[in-house]
């Protein structure tokens, strides 16, 4: 059986010039105030949590006007009482961000290959994706306030 990636779509009034831009600079608006940028093919950024769940490292792949992809190339993904091979489980994985135009406004699907319900954190990730992804960016694109994680 083949272990299906965690994918989500939202949709937003947004045009997507600005969703590629939260997608690309704008990340510290959405998901985490401790997060890096890109602004070319080849950027590295770290994201990180203030050392409580660690942080991960991506590498932008693609930043096409509808296709933005990063790879995670260092993870440290820390949840005290889970097993010490969670913390690199995103190492490799890609994050594949779809946009399209939509209904006078934008759609994003994320696809998150590699994080697969057979992972450790999958259950933690998926909540924290769907918190991050379909709840802060969607709320960012649509009312100009997201709700990142904000470091101490």
């Amino acid at each position: 059986m083949t272990q299906k990636n965690y994918r989500r779509t939202i949709q937003t009034s947004a045009p997507m010039s600005e969703a590629y831009s939260a997608l690309t600079t704008g990340i510290a608006l959405w998901w985490t105030s401790e997060a890096g940028k890109f602004e070319k093919v080849g950027d590295v950024a770290i994201f990180g949590f203030s050392g409580k769940n660690g942080y991960w490292t991506f590498k932008a792949i693609a930043l096409e006007p509808n296709r933005i992809e990063w790879e995670c190339v260092e993870a440290l993904h820390i949840h005290e009482g889970k097993p010490k091979e969670i913390e690199t489980e995103w190492l490799g994985t890609r994050t594949i961000w779809s946009i399209a135009e939509s209904d006078g406004g934008t759609e994003i699907q994320l696809e998150h290959q590699g994080l697969t319900p057979n992972l450790l954190c999958y259950d933690i990730c998926e909540a924290g994706w769907d918190m991050f992804f379909v709840d802060s960016l969607k709320a960012f694109l649509d009312t100009g306030t997201g709700k990142p994680f904000i470091g101490e």
